[in-house]
């Protein structure tokens, strides 16, 4: 489906304030690239629907500060699915420690 700039920035907006959603989230979910959606939420929706725009860089810069946690628990994640599986792979060949 093929949107207008200003339809675009204000449904990216609108997705992004009520889901709490960070820009690679509506990015997937509207299937545009994340700088796209970062131009149209930034630029665009100032100049369309300026209290939307402050809603959505609200939402926006809580996203920011808890980027580092986000970061830091898919790391966590990959280590323990990396352990999950070398417990399987040793079990199943039966290794023990």
């Amino acid at each position: 489906m093929r949107w207008n700039a200003d339809e675009r920035c204000v449904q990216l907006g609108r997705y992004i304030v009520e889901n709490a959603a960070t820009v690679r989230a509506a990015a997937k979910m509207y299937g545009i690239s994340k700088s796209t959606v970062h131009k149209d939420v930034t630029v665009r929706l100032r100049e369309t629907d300026r209290i939307l725009h402050g809603k959505v860089l609200r939402v926006l810069e809580e996203n920011k500060t808890q980027r580092h946690l986000r970061g830091g628990m898919a790391t966590k994640r990959k280590y323990e699915e990396l352990a999950r599986i070398r417990q399987e792979a040793q079990a199943a060949h039966g290794f023990r420690e």
